[in-house]
């Protein structure tokens, strides 16, 4: 697999920690690239990102042993080409809703015949620009692809999905899922908690990487103790702001919220 390490501890179904950067800095990236995770997700769909600056956590995270993965926007092959180019390796494509849907995002990722990823090497990153004699040939053995199962239509085709040649793991969106099946902003529900937990159980029964995002750390070690293989456990925005408003707190200063300030509603996202 090209030296992809990540790619291999998924397939070796080695669990893998994770933590969500949405502060779109790579300065802000690479002080959490030392601390510890396994993988760090740059998001591109709803973090104010832009290629220049996904570009530059690359770079940021490219120094420490923590592997970088990156969301895109959407399942377009023309923006996916463009991550490839910059150095992403591993990639997780949202709203992939049937096989179809996941053969694109694989092919997105395949040079010609094998796929449809435009070839411009000479001006890639991800050849240091044509250094690399052996990217053309040995791309895709290094490539992680991972989809994203958000909708009762997703888990619905979530074998097919599973099935598709090159997809490396499915990731369940538990925001969207929930949404999805008319509980907006409660993931935790618990007939989202049993899509959830059959999902992840589907997903290995294919001997694929299974994921998931959840800031509550007792749901994370549940998910884990049913076989999520990449699981992403806070992001940087959410530990910011917690940290930030229980400092302030202590001081009888900041902001009152639902609940127990400080810690996450069981089954919470972010």
């Amino acid at each position: 697999m090209s030296g992809n390490t990540f790619k291999l501890a998924l397939a070796r179904g080695e669990s893998q920690i994770g933590l969500w950067l949405a502060m779109a800095d790579s300065y802000s990236a690479q002080m959490l690239a030392g601390a510890g995770f396994d993988w760090l997700l740059i998001d591109g769909e709803h973090a104010p990102n832009t290629l220049p600056s996904i570009l530059a956590q690359l770079q940021a995270l490219a120094q420490y042993p923590t592997h970088a993965v990156v969301r895109a926007a959407w399942n377009d092959p023309v923006e996916i080409k463009r991550l490839l180019d910059i150095g992403v390796v591993n990639l997780l494509v949202p709203m992939v809703q049937d096989a179809k849907e996941a053969a694109m995002a694989v092919a997105a990722t395949r040079y010609p015949p094998q796929g449809i990823r435009g070839v411009g090497a000479a001006l890639a990153r991800a050849s240091e620009w044509n250094r690399n004699a052996d990217y053309l040939a040995s791309a895709a053995d290094g490539m992680c692809v991972l989809v994203q199962a958000e909708t009762r239509r997703a888990l619905a085709n979530l074998d097919d999905i599973c099935k598709v040649d090159g997809v490396d793991g499915v990731f369940i969106g538990p925001a969207d899922l929930a949404a999805d099946m008319g509980y907006l902003g409660k993931p935790g529900h618990p007939d989202v908690q049993q899509a959830i937990e059959d999902g992840i159980a589907r997903i290995r029964s294919h001997g694929k990487a299974a994921g998931i995002l959840t800031s509550d750390e007792p749901t994370a070690k549940h998910y884990i103790e049913l076989g999520a293989t990449f699981t992403a456990v806070g992001a940087d925005t959410t530990l910011l702001i917690r940290s930030a408003e229980a400092l302030a707190a202590r001081f009888g200063r900041g902001v009152r919220r639902g609940g127990a300030q400080g810690s996450a509603e069981k089954g919470a996202v972010y």
